[in-house]
């Protein structure tokens, strides 16, 4: 079975070794030669320290022929990134063609999530071709699934028999994958997750205790679920693995990038340096434009997300964003 990978970055090529060691084919492309040269040499990528790179994988910065002829093609680029992505990738891609997308955010300008920009552009593009799309979803770190430690994921379409597809391709002793036909629900988990988790950090970088983390973490669950609901999510999405699942390992981890992030804004480094010092991207800055403009249109109220805005344009203390919080008018908690 052959597999192509859009994007080198670590969860691509996490994905990629862990299915290169169950028997796939598999080529992962990046439009970055310095990024293929040193990967194709090395064997190691930079931020997945402790995991060699099998010989097996090829690395190439063709991206036809990371897409021509492939069971699966997997996206694991930037959220924001996507959308050329797939401009690139759409000559090569099949009508029928099952497309896995691992990225997790909400495009700002059409609010969309990330299987709606690659259905979006591949239809703006050619509008008689029909691919099927998966979301791949969870508490799942990369650093961890490239050095095989035990791991679940959701895999979630609307086409339960290509989630299944997806489980039986993906999974093995350790990773376990669940299916779930509530891809819109599993997508919006995952990319508000990384705000709450830029939250915790903050209040972790201000010297705050578990205590303040675990509100911040319950409070923001509800604010994810509370909108999904409204745009028509199944609830039960927002209590699973890609809901409360990937919210405690974002706000937590030492692997999280958002996480780190949030710290050090806590600390007083603005965002825009924040970022500079994680060295990755950070997909809940990414995420928050889009998160409060649908927000207001589903008229639903997120205090948490609404700080984390602030914060990150500079127009609050992350002090006084938590006392805000803090001091919000008495209310239930349901």
């Amino acid at each position: 079975m052959q597999i192509g990978v859009l994007g080198a970055g670590t969860w691509g090529v996490a994905l990629a070794r862990m299915l290169h060691n169950d028997g796939k084919k598999v080529v992962v492309w990046s439009a970055l030669e310095n990024e293929v040269e040193n990967l194709s040499k090395s064997r190691v990528h930079p931020n997945l320290l402790g995991m060699k790179i099998p010989k097996g994988i090829e690395f190439t910065t063709d991206i036809k022929k990371a897409c021509s002829g492939k069971k699966i093609i997997l996206f694991a680029v930037p959220s924001v990134f996507l959308r050329d992505t797939v401009k690139k990738a759409a000559p090569y891609i099949n009508d029928g063609q099952i497309i896995v997308d691992v990225a997790k955010g909400i495009e700002s300008d059409t609010m969309l999530t990330m299987s709606g920009v690659i259905l979006d552009q591949l239809k703006a593009l050619d509008d008689k071709k029909s691919v099927k799309v998966v979301a791949l979803s969870g508490p799942t770190h990369a650093e961890e699934v490239a050095l095989d430690m035990p791991t679940t994921i959701v895999s979630a379409c609307e086409d339960l028999k290509v989630a299944k597809t997806v489980q039986d391709i993906f999974m093995n002793e350790n990773f376990r994958v669940y299916t779930n036909s509530d891809i819109l629900g599993v997508e919006l988990a995952g990319s508000l997750k990384n705000i709450i988790a830029l939250a915790s950090g903050m209040a972790s970088g201000l010297g705050y205790g578990d205590n303040a983390r675990a509100a911040l973490i319950t409070r923001g669950a509800k604010e994810i679920a509370d909108l999904g609901k409204a745009m028509g999510a199944n609830e039960k999405t927002f209590s699973g693995l890609s809901g409360v699942g990937d919210l405690i390992v974002t706000a937590t981890s030492v692997h999280s990038r958002n996480n780190r992030a949030g710290m050090l804004m806590g600390k007083g480094v603005s965002c825009a340096e924040a970022i500079k010092l994680v060295g990755m991207v950070v997909e809940g800055v990414n995420a928050v434009p889009a998160a409060k403009k649908l927000a207001e249109k589903y008229k639903v109220e997120l205090p948490i997300v609404n700080a984390v805005d602030a914060v990150i344009k500079g127009n609050l203390d992350p002090k006084d964003a938590v006392r805000d919080l803090m001091t919000r008018d008495k209310k239930a908690e349901f």
